[in-house]
């Protein structure tokens, strides 16, 4: 049968390559992927459905007391399947892509589509705060790359078709296909070409006809906007965005302290226990923060704050506004530091849903206050809760053209346009001149794996150090003989280059054939001295385990060397040369481009 299959297969690609352009071929696999991006995002959400759907007939009977059971009952079953099943330990969905497209080529392996599949439905049905949008592009980009491996991708359209993958599960859960396209410009730092943004177009466009399929025209928000845009209220705006750069601020600084310290906790059912009570406190006390949180952001959008007030502690004073501001502000402060836990605690989960539920609080909270207050006209509670959510979305994500279009198509046009430019750029300088690293890219960038707009970085980041190591340079022994270095050595290397070695395989120097050439020919040093006599200490050296190729390339530049030796685990393991990497830099830069 397997024979079969790879027959077929072969015969498959020998007529493809026959009949099918590489280009026209790419947008077939787009489209294919679009489909299976829409597949997997209503497959994911109607798990979960299913799992909340149990949860909540038990949340109806004892009202608020499964609160503190619930979450770490989710929890557990991740940790069950986590350390019986998988055994390789939770992981960051929209990082590990990134990872997989910086430094291995575009390629997830079979675990990162199944995983994702059960863990998210399991953390977020059972009330754990996180979002489901984040492991749905996880899992649909492990199925991308595994058309990659069956069809024989380069590393250039396996990237891109994972950003295909992306953009197909965000068209999908939005009905957004503009803003799914430059969502996945944006976050997959992919160039702005005709050969990138048509796949990215026929994705989303496949995705959101597949949703219609199985969801018709249902949407996440309902949203009817019935009033315009003022430009009296543009300082208003202004200080919406303010507020929202400093909350997106705020947000990856909980996020950060809240990870560092369960990391502390050595002990993954320590972690789960901890993480699955404070959960717990957190939702009996304010019920909204509850599971991804989409009934918040449409009751504050259709004006019914009752909603999202009741069964709270401060239900009993529902009827005073301060009251219900407080209880927005407290939504939008602690939905962070809830969905930062359950990851934390091992839940697997993503953080754009919790991001516009703390903007949609924000916002209406904002607009409520500068209501009560009285200093000016009226707002619109919609439009602010609307801003609100683009704008913490483009501080949280640093994805200010996502947030920006993904609220425009909501709404069903341009209404909001200005106020949510005024909004997006005030949030998103805030946050990009206050924070060197996203939630996205911190883990990324210590591992020198960041992938960005800019190509020089972007290109180097792609490289690997095995790439450009050289290993056919003659090892010496310091206490060689001068003789032995010319026998064993000059004769018999093609290089003007040896590293120079002790017993342990330590680098303890190097040696130049300029260096020795004006003894070439005085036999009276040939037994009398050793290599040690005539070795030097090398300009630099370069780590395996440590140095980036970022590193290298800047120890080149401080050294102006041609060549630097690399050593792994301390030991000799080969040189770089200049010329080498260079010309390795230019092929993947021609690579990068085209």
């Amino acid at each position: 049968m397997k024979e079969t299959l790879s027959s077929l297969l072969r015969k498959f690609l020998i007529w493809k390559y026959k009949h099918i352009s590489e280009r026209n071929f790419v947008f077939m696999l787009s489209a294919l992927i679009g489909l299976v991006a829409g597949l997997i995002s209503v497959l994911i959400k109607n798990i979960t459905f299913a799992i909340a759907y149990v949860a909540e007939l038990g949340l109806s009977i004892t009202r608020n007391g499964l609160y503190f059971f619930l979450p770490m009952l989710g929890l557990f079953g991740v940790y069950l399947i986590v350390e019986r099943l998988y055994k390789k330990g939770v992981f960051n969905p929209i990082p590990t892509v990134l990872y997989a497209l910086s430094k291995r080529g575009g390629k997830l392996s079979g675990d990162k589509f199944f995983f994702p599949l059960i863990t998210a439905p399991l953390t977020t049905g059972f009330g754990g705060s996180v979002g489901l949008l984040s492991p749905t592009i996880l899992s649909a980009s492990a199925a991308s790359s595994a058309f990659g491996d069956l069809f024989h991708l380069n590393r250039k359209t396996r990237q891109l078709l994972i950003a295909c993958a992306a953009a197909g599960v965000i068209a999908t859960s939005f009905q957004s296909p503009i803003a799914a396209v430059v969502f996945a410009i944006e976050i997959f730092s992919l160039d702005l070409t005709f050969a990138s943004l048509l796949p990215l177009l026929i994705a989303s466009l496949v995705s959101v006809i597949t949703s219609f399929f199985f969801v018709g025209d249902q949407v996440l928000f309902k949203v009817m906007l019935t009033e315009s845009f003022s430009v009296n209220d543009t300082p208003l705006y202004l200080l919406l965005g303010l507020f929202a750069g400093l909350v997106s601020v705020y947000f990856h600084k909980v996020h950060f302290a809240i990870t560092g310290f369960f990391q502390k906790i050595r002990s993954k059912a320590m972690r789960l226990a901890i993480g699955g009570l404070f959960i717990g406190a957190m939702l009996f006390a304010i019920p909204p923060l509850y599971g991804e949180g989409f009934s918040v952001i449409n009751n504050l959008l259709a004006s019914d704050h009752q909603s999202v007030i009741e069964g709270s502690l401060l239900n009993r004073w529902a009827d005073s506004p301060y009251v219900v501001i407080v209880l927005l502000i407290g939504i939008t402060l602690f939905k962070s530091v809830v969905m930062t836990t359950t990851i934390a605690a091992g839940g697997t989960g993503g953080i754009i849903i919790p991001a516009l539920v703390m903007g949609s609080s924000l916002g209406n909270a904002v607009a409520k206050l500068i209501n009560q207050l009285g200093f000016t006209h009226e707002v619109s509670e919609a439009n602010f809760t609307l801003v609100g959510m683009a704008a913490i979305l483009a501080g949280v994500l640093q994805a200010p053209l996502t947030a920006i279009f993904l609220i425009a198509e909501i709404t069903g046009g341009y209404t909001l346009f200005i106020p949510l430019m005024l909004a997006v750029s005030m949030a998103y300088l805030i946050t990009k001149n206050s924070l060197n690293h996203t939630i996205y890219t911190k883990e990324l960038a210590e591992k020198d794996a960041l992938l960005s707009f800019d190509k020089d970085q972007s290109v180097l980041t792609l490289m690997t150090l095995d790439s450009v190591i050289e290993t056919n340079f003659v090892v010496l022994r310091a206490d060689m003989t001068f003789r032995e270095l010319l026998q064993q050595g000059v004769a018999q290397s093609s290089r003007n280059l040896f590293p120079v070695v002790d017993e342990s395989e330590q680098l303890v120097g190097i040696i130049l054939l300029d260096d020795i050439r004006p003894f070439l020919f005085d036999q009276t040093v040939y037994d009398k001295t050793t290599v040690k006599a005539y070795m030097t200490r090398p300009p630099e050296t370069i780590s395996y385990e440590k140095d980036s190729m970022q590193k290298v390339m800047q120890r080149f530049q401080d050294s102006g060397a041609w060549n630097l030796p690399v050593l792994k685990a301390g030991k000799y393991a080969g040189f770089v040369s200049k010329s080498k990497l260079l010309t390795a830099y230019r092929r993947e830069l021609i690579n990068y481009t085209n």
